[in-house]
């Protein structure tokens, strides 16, 4: 009876904080003639409602794609054209063809504002509240987790502050991992798809599913049950994207309009401030102007696969549940750093899996996600939302550090290097780790963290360098993801390789 009122009370706190940030301002608001994502997503609540659905991606007359046109895959569409439907009985000036843009409202703002809510509510907090569950550990420590992870500050911000829907592809991207956990292959299938059909950034994750289902088909023998599995899996994503994809499908044009909507590879190497290798590099050399753009498109997809593949290579050979979190963090902060047309959203990508491991390293995660909270502060100011982020971020550092000892976890047992220490002693006999200089490099972080968002927050730029606090935000944050990346690498190929398959516990 205690644990289920230890829940229920996690969930009220984790729901009012979602609210109470909703009542802030979001993206765009007031700032015609685009205004921000929250437009972009009433105007795909427009455009899929009053326009058949051959017409969704392409350019016309009633649906001008340089404002914002449809850039998400069919599930996004679909479920735009859901929020319609339910938009329309409330009141139909919402949607109105052409009239409605950049229609801004009380009665409009508490609808959308729902429209997020609900969808957290439906997909993704249950998803974390069943991963959770069946963490190994005391019954306390799996509800301080479940607190922790529900009140992350970095999704509350963009989803219910900024405004989008990351819970959703996250959401179903974790019950995918939940199918693999209780060795339910052909529903984790299912559900990454979607996941890949609602946010094409989803591709960060899509690697360590494929290397993880691989590996374990090649355990079990590609000349009988390993063969049939893997056929299963194959026929489930081919009939799972069928499905989402049946509308578009009519006609070759109608699927390339689609795709080049998707994946947009004239806008550039980058084009925010983003924590990334090709914007910090930028400072010094000016990579978009020195390199043409077949090259940075080149040069991008081979930096990225160089550094995600040890991490595949491993999980493929010892496709382990604890290996598969490692690589999808992995993964997904080496498709950040290094790939094509980064958005500083996308850091939620790399902070999903991490979540899942803050019961496990809760030094690490903690300053992992405070980071990347930190990384989209220059988006969160433009969007009024200093109150908010400063709140949630505090609140989220106090309660990881009190709940979790976040703070007291620095050994080398705690942060797993115990593995790879004994190795590197081997060359370096008298090579140690102290704590103590753990825990300094993470207080000079926050310290730096709190002094530049002060800085940004307050103060205004040389007129000679505006974009001076941005690019120090990037900066930090860039350097700060590449060291994790390297921790987190670490981890996974010092990761030992079992004989045996894993059991069914994370």
């Amino acid at each position: 009876m205690e644990r289920w009122s230890l829940i229920g009370i996690v969930l009220s706190v984790s729901l009012t904080v979602r609210w109470a940030v909703s009542l802030n301002p979001y993206s765009g608001a007031g700032k015609p003639p685009m205004f921000g994502d929250y437009e972009a997503q009433r105007h795909w609540q427009e455009i899929t409602f009053n326009l058949p659905i051959h017409q969704w991606y392409f350019n016309t007359s009633s649906n001008n794609l340089k404002y914002w046109g449809l850039d998400y895959p069919p599930l996004t569409a679909y479920h735009s054209l859901i929020c319609a439907y339910v938009a329309k009985s409330i009141n139909p000036e919402w949607i109105a063809l052409h009239t409605s843009r950049g229609f801004e409202s009380l009665g409009h703002k508490i609808f959308m504002r729902a429209t997020v809510f609900v969808a957290d509510l439906a997909v993704y907090i249950p998803a974390i509240l069943c991963y959770i569950h069946h963490c190994e550990g005391p019954e306390r420590k799996k509800i301080s987790s479940m607190l922790c992870a529900l009140l992350y500050p970095g999704l509350i911000l963009i989803d219910h502050g900024h405004f989008q829907y990351n819970s959703v592809s996250l959401g179903l991207a974790l019950w995918g991992l939940l199918g693999l956990l209780f060795d339910r292959v052909l529903f984790g299938s299912v559900a990454f798809c979607l996941a890949l059909n609602y946010k094409q950034m989803e591709l960060y994750h899509a690697l360590p599913f494929f290397c993880y289902l691989l590996g374990n088909c090649l355990k079990k023998g590609l000349k009988g049950e390993g063969l049939i599995r893997l056929i299963k899996i194959a026929l489930v994503v081919l009939i799972s994207f069928a499905f989402c994809w049946l509308p578009f499908l009519t006609s070759l044009q109608q699927s390339l309009q689609v795709l080049q909507r998707l994946f947009p590879i004239d806008r550039g190497l980058f084009e925010d401030k983003v924590g990334n290798v090709w914007c910090s590099l930028s400072v010094l050399l000016k990579v978009k102007k020195v390199l043409a753009p077949a090259t940075q498109v080149w040069l991008s997809f081979a930096a990225t696969l160089l550094t995600l593949l040890p991490s595949c290579i491993k999980l493929t050979i010892n496709p382990s549940l604890k290996g598969f979190k490692l690589a999808l963090v992995n993964c997904s902060l080496s498709f950040f750093l290094f790939s094509f047309q980064v958005h500083e959203k996308s850091i939620l990508l790399a902070a999903l899996p991490v979540l899942l491991l803050l019961h496990e390293i809760p030094f690490m995660a903690t300053w992992f996600l405070l980071v990347s909270t930190f990384s989209m502060l220059p988006l969160l100011l433009k969007d009024g939302l200093l109150l908010p982020y400063t709140v949630t971020s505090l609140a989220f550092l106090l309660i990881t550090t009190t709940f979790l000892s976040a703070f007291e976890k620095v050994s080398l047992e705690d942060l797993q290097l115990e593995q790879f220490s004994q190795g590197v002693r081997r060359c370096i006999p008298h090579f140690i780790i102290p704590p103590c200089l753990a825990k300094l490099a993470f207080l000079l972080s926050v310290i730096a963290m709190v002094v530049l968002s002060l800085i940004s927050a307050t103060q205004d730029p040389p007129p000679q360098l505006p974009d001076l606090f941005p690019v120090l935000v990037s900066l930090f944050s860039c350097i700060h993801f590449l060291i994790f990346l390297l921790y987190f690498n670490i981890l996974h190929l010092s990761e030992p390789i079992y004989k045996k398959p894993q059991q069914k516990v994370i």
